[in-house]
């Protein structure tokens, strides 16, 4: 006899959890697949499209390359992070280098101004 559905949803239910992340674990082993994969998946756009419609909030700075005043983007670097001199000249020698994450469209513009008025190139991403 086959089991629908609604029995085997109703057997999960009762099942501890620690019991359903090892039979996730085994349906992934037994059927060469992965959840994170399906839910992936079914998270992207239905229709096509709608995610790239969709604006972008959040912002990472990123210092492609310093340019010619290495000083003025260490002192811009120091201003937009907060970073002491150390910190600030490590990120500047490391370029590219990230040097602000999840910024709002409004800093990262801002501090993409700061950093190109000091002879930088920089990306958001």
């Amino acid at each position: 006899m086959a089991l629908s559905q609604e029995d085997i949803l109703n057997a999960i239910a009762e099942m501890s959890v620690m019991d359903v992340v090892e039979l996730v674990s085994a349906m992934e082993e037994k059927f060469g697949v992965s959840a994170q994969a399906a839910v992936a998946v079914a998270a992207g756009p239905a229709a096509g499209g709608e995610a790239a419609a969709e604006e972008k909030t959040d912002f990472d700075v990123v210092l492609a390359a310093v340019g010619d005043k290495k000083v003025n983007v260490i002192k811009a670097v120091r201003a937009i992070t907060g970073l002491g001199l150390k910190e600030a000249k490590e990120l500047v020698d490391g370029a590219p280098s990230t040097i602000k994450e999840a910024a709002s469209k409004d800093d990262a513009e801002e501090a993409k101004k700061a950093l190109e008025e000091a002879g930088a190139t920089v990306e958001l991403k």
